[in-house]
């Protein structure tokens, strides 16, 4: 049995936001670690999470706008995540060997690609929030053309 629209509405849509709110700061979280593959220190990656939720939390209206944020957060950091690789593998040796120059490698052709895939999925939920979140259009007057074999008829009549 469902209970009325009204306490339904009023229990369901705040859980909702707050699950979604905390799936799409997880996401970030998790791109933010797997960035730094395990070198940075917890408390960095939960204050990186605070920072990201309370983005969201102040910056979004709606569910479509708060997984656009994070989908796009998640589109940064995967283009960062070679440039970070490349960073701390330069630092450890003046000559890199084949296997680190793979790594490289790997790590830009991923990077990218997944960077383009969430950001263009971004996109696309900027473009769906803000057609969603804009005033319905106003209806313009439908004018049908009359063909010639109706205009004759009603000359005839």
């Amino acid at each position: 049995m469902v209970p009325s629209d009204s306490g339904f509405h009023a229990w369901v849509m705040p859980f909702m936001i707050f699950l979604n709110l905390s799936l799409g700061t997880l996401v970030a979280a998790v791109g933010f670690w797997l960035i730094w593959g395990g070198t940075v220190s917890p408390v960095v990656v939960v204050g990186w999470a605070l920072t990201v939720g309370l983005f969201l939390w102040f910056r979004t209206e709606s569910i479509t706008e708060l997984w656009a944020w994070s989908t796009l957060l998640l589109g940064l950091e995967s283009f960062a995540w070679p440039l970070v690789l490349m960073i701390q593998l330069r630092g450890q040796a003046e000559a890199l060997s084949e296997p680190e120059m793979g790594t490289i490698l790997s790590a830009v052709v991923l990077g990218l690609f997944s960077s383009v895939f969430w950001i263009s999925f971004s996109y696309g939920l900027f473009k769906r929030a803000r057609k969603l979140g804009s005033a319905p259009p106003v209806e313009q007057a439908v004018t049908v053309p009359i063909s010639g074999a109706n205009k004759k008829k009603k000359k005839g009549i």
